[in-house]
């Protein structure tokens, strides 16, 4: 016979477990929140405190550490990996530029399928969104196995093949 108190007792400890889960994420936010602002007076370390509170609660509240999992580790990654995007954001953006304003328009416009069957599900959507950002290509389809990724050549799809952009990213390491 199963007694509503044990389920609760489960729900409960998991709940506990996604909090506890969380606080990692607290000093990382509010080192994060001094960067942007700069601010040190009294009164606007309690609202940056209290803002890190509300968006801690709302994570909680959303179950976003019983579903991803989002470790100290990846996020510290993260800047690294974002400052690489960036690089090559300009340098795609040059390129589809001298593409685009060339006298002899040689565009060949590829749709093809990038491989993203071993990644967790939170990487998958990263490695789609970092797509998508790089000029030259877009993303128009995430599946469990397969990314479909529109380009405007041949060598914007090839690129990604060669894996430059997956070695880079940072993984999660949490469940498929």
């Amino acid at each position: 016979m199963n007694r509503p108190d044990a389920a609760n007792a489960r729900v409960g400890g998991a709940r506990r477990k996604s909090v506890r889960r969380m606080f990692p994420m607290v000093p990382l936010l509010a080192a994060f929140w001094l960067i942007l602002s700069g601010h040190i007076e009294p009164r606007m370390l309690a609202l940056g405190a209290g803002s890190i509170i509300v968006v801690c609660a709302m994570t909680w509240r959303a179950e976003v550490y019983q579903h991803y999992d989002l470790t100290v580790p990846f996020l510290l990654r993260l800047p690294r990996f974002f400052l690489w995007l960036g690089v090559q954001v300009l340098v795609s953006s040059l390129a589809v530029v001298r593409k685009v304003w060339s006298p002899r328009l040689a565009l060949r416009p590829v749709v093809a399928a990038i491989p993203a069957h071993a990644l967790p599900e939170l990487t998958q959507v990263t490695y789609a969104n970092a797509i998508t950002l790089t000029p030259g290509t877009l993303s128009l389809d995430v599946s469990d196995r397969l990314i479909r990724v529109h380009g405007l050549d041949k060598a914007d799809i090839d690129a990604l093949r060669d894996g430059a952009m997956l070695r880079r990213l940072p993984h999660t390491g949490g469940r498929r």
